[in-house]
């Protein structure tokens, strides 16, 4: 069994060797060669040893067996990053900044946590120093006071020097709050420029343990773990002095520590201190004055260097020892900013079309209550139980994020972690497709919500009818029944409430419902109205073909374009329009239900509009389709056949007794079509004076003149004969197939007909005698131009919120089901505002889509930024709330469909603006804010001046 154990054992050792032997000498080989080597290695260690390979590298480094990357003394990435398609990779920083403590001044904390509602409470330890050895090495005594659990009472004892050991998050949140009260005194020239050393933030490396004999803390700060300024910087701080030296712990970092170390004690020696950790302390907020030239220190690094006496050490921490910088108007792009003064001021790597949630993200952690939210505890409300949360996964990644954009001096972040967390719950997301910036947030918002929600358990409340109740006392209760079942910071702040009115266009019924909202879509003037192209045909036999463009309600009925239309045709009292769909020279349907939508109706339809008398309301409808003889040549061959052109006319005939009678009204319609052959006119119009109804007389029979004397020849049925023929031959269409209609014959109908379909053949002769190009042009209802770039638009944010608030039918797809009728209705649709949120994201709505196009709408649209006021728009007033909103943040596109990038604008306070376009953060002056490209809005309430 031993030998076998050692086999094992040295089995390992020297895969273990071999792995690390491989990652630094086949680094430089290609890829093809280094799959190669591993596939035939693995064989052969298969084959050497008695065990699976799969258990000898069941550690994860195998997984960098010929990684030319591979480091072995860095963190494993996790496997599942490693199992999905995200290309996810921790980094060192990213484990340590989960544990970094701040040691502060006590004062300057104490100071700062009189504006936070929740108090921390902390551990007061009397630090003991042993400097003997100060060139090398600081030994720190904390002892624990007994009464240190009441922070008043300690507080009284406490005098000379207080330090404050804090967590990363209360570090940021008090360091937000400081600065913010900071640079709101300072001129407003110079906001960033420190006034000393003391805000710098630097590193120490120290020694953490725990000593069973004093029952107290040892820390030690040593030459060998900092470089040679830090260690002088900490000898400045922890030194003896006269005044006794204390030191609050509001991170519970040193309780779990000695909690553990007691709980191992039966496993340390009599009398020796417990095992040593090493921790990164980040000291902040001191002033440290030095009598040593930076000669001497240069001096003294490099002589201890070349004896080997220190190590000095060396990471990123240490390159953000410079002095703060002035902000300039350059960009603020990679490591030229790292002040505290410039807190927020991070930017987001793109990692392939993420500038879509790099611009939604930048909006929402610098939202004021988020930020100061997820720099506090939030963890203590994730849900874990909620079925439609993500198991706090979305807000835990969230808010790690936003603290790291919050760090100061920090570098522009990679959101890998974040996207990595938001695909696993919301797969359209994944991979590196462009997205829409207001979807992101919609869905981010939500997430958010469902992680955060403090309703453990969600009661079914059924919802009860308004019943003649005031509609304060329904909106309280609809909102308290919300309430109940969502509970979050997100409902805190972003959610507001509507009343919403459906009216039933049938029984007139009303329902009346408060819902919340998280935010408002505002169409744009243009989207809410389209423009429509129809052409009037006129029966009376004078007037040409016209065609007429009006704007109507893009959601309107049918009711809405023929009332536009009349207008615009000016219709007289004793007429109607009848509105038909020309497909195929054929009179695809009669639009005669004045509540049809007119969302049925598309862009490249064709429609008509004929003016008919209404006394003849009742009268059959006549509807005149035209054919044409068709002579093609195949093979040498002429063929013929009879084709449609031109758009059909229609006319109500009272007597249809007798063919005559259609023949004549036939040549009616036709009367304004016409050619003005010279030869026609002098040969049957002596006089050139007479009336319009002269004038139709006398076409008429100059058309039946060129009648044959004799039916005979119309029945000979030579159809390559019937160019000779010269008049028009008509025919009966019904489900038998078409039948001739004769001059002076019966109608072969039935005296209830409402509709008779003819059938008109044109011989050639006719052709050339009318215009078929008129009653052939027929435009489209819309016929957008591809390339043609539409004139710049404006309109102010009120307009688009009075289109957002006024009344408008139901779409097509989205009927209400009227509780009267029982059935869904296209029923009349009115919101008003209720209850505003204390964030008011308003989204402008500028992208629409149809079935063939999809389009961008460039409007400008002019948003206030200081003074948004509501007070005209809201239904109900609630004078404890203001309904003043002030600008704090922008998500911008530019581009068109499909394409495009977006970025953000952000208030930073004071009127200090600065553009975020991914990793690149520069100010932007205020005037500049306001472009076409403005698509998501983010208001905060503000009092009322």
């Amino acid at each position: 069994m031993n030998g076998i154990t050692e086999k094992f054992n040295f089995s390992i050792i020297i895969a273990e060797t071999t792995t690390r032997l491989l990652s630094v000498k086949l680094a430089n080989l290609p890829i093809s060669t280094l799959r190669l080597c591993k596939a035939v290695l693995s064989k052969a260690l298969r084959s050497l040893f008695f065990f699976s390979m799969d258990d000898l590298f069941s550690s994860e480094d195998g997984d960098y067996l010929l990684d030319i990357d591979y480091q072995p003394y860095a963190r494993k990435r996790p496997l599942s990053s490693r199992l999905d398609g995200e290309e996810y990779e921790e980094t060192d920083d990213e484990e340590t900044n989960r544990q970094k403590l701040y040691l502060v001044p006590y004062r300057w904390w104490k100071e700062a946590q009189r504006s936070v509602a929740d108090q921390i409470g902390g551990i007061l330890y009397t630090v003991l120093s042993n400097d003997d050895d100060a060139d090398s090495e600081i030994v720190l005594d904390l002892r624990k006071e007994e009464s240190s659990g009441t922070r008043d009472k300690a507080e009284e004892r406490v005098s000379g020097r207080e330090y404050a050991l804090v967590n990363e998050a209360s570090w940021l949140r008090t360091l937000k709050w400081y600065n913010d009260f900071r640079t709101s005194e300072e001129d407003a020239r110079y906001p960033f420029v420190a006034e000393d050393q003391s805000q710098e933030v630097f590193p120490l490396q120290i020694r953490l343990s725990f000593s069973p004999k004093t029952n107290s803390l040892l820390v030690k700060i040593s030459l060998k773990d900092n470089t040679v300024d830090l260690y002088r910087r900490a000898c400045s701080i922890f030194s003896s002095q006269s005044e006794p030296l204390q030191i609050w712990d509001f991170s519970g970092q040193t309780s779990q520590f000695v909690m553990n170390e007691i709980i191992n004690l039966p496993n340390i020696s009599p009398g020796k201190p417990g095992k040593e950790i090493h921790l990164e302390l980040h000291v902040h907020g001191f002033f440290v004055s030095t009598n040593e030239t930076n000669e001497r220190l240069a001096h003294r690094s490099k002589t201890e260097n070349s004896f080997g006496k220190s190590r000095v050490k060396t990471n990123k921490s240490s390159d953000n020892l410079s002095s703060y910088l002035t902000l300039t108007d350059a960009s603020l792009s990679g490591s030229d900013y790292r002040g505290i003064g410039l807190l927020g001021l991070t930017g987001l790597q793109n990692l392939g079309n993420t500038c879509f949630m790099n611009s939604a993200i930048q909006c929402l952690v610098h939202t004021p209550q988020l930020v100061d939210y997820f720099l506090g505890d939030y963890q203590k409300d994730i849900n874990h139980e909620n079925p439609l949360g993500m198991n706090g996964e979305l807000a835990l990644a969230f808010g790690e994020l936003l603290r790291k954009l919050w760090v100061p001096g920090a570098m522009p972040v990679a959101p890998r972690m974040f996207k990595f967390k938001l695909a696993k719950f919301a797969p359209q997301f994944s991979g590196y497709n462009q997205h829409d910036s207001q979807e992101f947030t919609a869905f981010l918002l939500d997430g958010l919500h469902e992680d955060l929600n403090r309703v453990k358990c969600k009661p079914y409340i059924e919802a009860k009818d308004a019943e003649g109740r005031p509609d304060e006392e329904v909106a309280v209760e609809y909102w308290q029944n919300h309430l109940a079942r969502n509970d979050s910071i997100i409902v805190d702040v972003c959610q507001g409430q509507y009343r919403s009115t459906l009216v039933c266009p049938v029984c007139k019924v009303v329902s009346v419902t408060f819902d919340p909202f998280m935010y408002l879509t505002l169409p744009l003037p243009s989207t809410t109205m389209r423009t429509m192209t129809l052409t009037v045909f006129s029966t009376d036999g004078i007037m040409l073909p016209t065609p007429f463009t009006i704007t109507v309600p893009k959601y309107g009925r049918l009711k809405d374009l023929i009332d536009t239309l009349s207008v615009a045709c000016s219709l007289r009292n004793d007429q109607a329009l009848l509105v038909a769909e020309i497909y195929r020279n054929q009179i695809f349907r009669l639009l005669d239900e004045p509540s049809d939508s007119l969302a049925l109706i598309r862009d490249d339809d064709k429609l008509v509009a004929y003016q008919l008398p209404k006394v003849s309301e009742t009268y059959p409808l006549v509807v005149f389709s035209h054919q044409q003889l068709e002579r093609p040549y195949t093979f040498g061959v002429m063929a013929s056949n009879w084709k449609p052109f031109g758009v059909p006319l229609v006319a109500r005939i009272q007597d249809l007794s007798s063919g005559s009678e259609i023949h004549n009204q036939f040549l009616k319609l036709l009367s304004p079509f016409l050619m003005p052959t010279e030869d026609v006119v002098n040969d049957y119009d002596g006089d050139d004076t007479g009336n319009a109804v002269n004038e139709n007389s006398k076409m008429e029979d100059i058309d039946r003149s060129l009648v044959s004397d004799s039916d005979a020849g119309s029945d000979s049925g030579a159809e390559n004969d019937f160019h000779l023929n010269t008049d028009f031959k008509f025919y009966f269409i019904n489900n038998m197939g078409p039948v001739e209609i004769k001059m002076n014959e019966p109608v072969p109908i039935s005296r209830f007909t409402k509709k008779l379909d003819v059938s008109v053949h044109w011989p050639d002769k006719m052709i050339e005698k009318y215009d078929t190009c008129l009653l052939s042009s027929l435009p489209e209802v819309f016929k957008p131009q591809l390339f043609a770039r539409s004139p710049q638009e404006s309109i102010s944010l009120y307009r688009c919120l009075e289109g957002f608030l006024q009344e408008e039918p139901l779409g097509p797809d989205d009927m209400w089901y009227c509780p009267r009728c029982k059935k869904p209705r296209q029923a009349n649709k009115k919101l008003d505002l209720w209850r505003l949120p204390e964030i008011l994201v308003i989204h402008l709505k500028r992208f629409s889509y149809s079935q063939f196009f999809k389009n961008k709408l460039e409007t400008y649209v002019d948003f206030p930024i200081h003074d948004l006021n509501l007070s005209n728009y809201i239904s109900h007033i609630d004078v404890q709330l203001s309904n003043c909103y002030q600008l704090y943040a922008i998500s911008n596109h530019y581009g068109g469909m499909g394409g495009g990038h977006y970025t953000a604008f952000v208030d930073h306070g004071h009127g200090r603006w600065y553009e975020f376009d991914d990793d690149r953060v520069f100010p932007v002056s205020e005037v500049r804010i306001k472009t076409s490209a403005a698509y998501v809005l983010f208001y905060r309430r503000v009092r009322e001046v």
